[in-house]
């Protein structure tokens, strides 16, 4: 896996050039920067600093971005299929119309984020923080919401997904039965 610098790859990119898959960019700073449509599938970008970055119709599939900074980023339309968001920042992300289906989204901050029309299919988002971020007509069919918080979401529909007695609801209520029928039981 070639490793590249920010710099590099803006200067790349600014000369027309949009695939950039399977390369290490981990811990690069791209603060702001604009990488509409670029190809970046199954590349490392661990630790990688994008907060408002634009990143809108790129190639993100199977990609490594555990604990990546990309709060404020544009992501609209984004293939994040099958990557690893693991403990990434996503605060008040725009991620409208994603794909996200089968992502690791464990312990990721999604705060605030738009996550409407986006596909979180079998994703993992155990533990991880949505509260304040608007689902309206996300699929989340067999998304993993177990320790989720999901206090103040709007427009969320989990009836497909997989919750458990620890997932925070809109209302900021834990459950006492889960829709499988599960009676959760009160903690001692």
């Amino acid at each position: 896996m070639e490793k590249i610098g920010g710099a590099e790859l803006l200067a790349e990119y600014a000369t027309g050039r949009r695939d950039f898959r399977a390369i290490d960019l981990s811990e690069a700073d791209l603060f702001e920067a604009d990488l509409q449509g670029i190809d970046l599938t199954g590349s490392n970008l661990q630790k990688t600093y994008l907060p408002y970055s634009n990143l809108s119709q790129a190639e993100l599939e199977q990609a490594q971005l555990q604990a990546a900074q990309l709060s404020d980023a544009k992501l609209y339309q984004v293939n994040l299929s099958g990557a690893d968001l693991q403990d990434a920042n996503l605060c008040r992300a725009t991620l409208h119309r994603a794909n996200l289906q089968g992502a690791n989204l464990t312990g990721a901050n999604l705060t605030g984020a738009n996550l409407a029309n986006a596909n979180l299919t079998g994703a993992n988002l155990t533990n991880a923080d949505l509260s304040g971020a608007n689902l309206a007509k996300a699929n989340l069919t067999k998304t993993q919401l177990s320790g989720a918080n999901l206090f103040r979401c709007q427009n969320v529909d989990f009836s497909n997904a997989e919750l458990d007695c620890s997932t925070i609801y809109p209302d900021g209520h834990r459950p006492d039965i889960l829709p499988s029928g599960v009676k959760c039981e009160p903690d001692d």
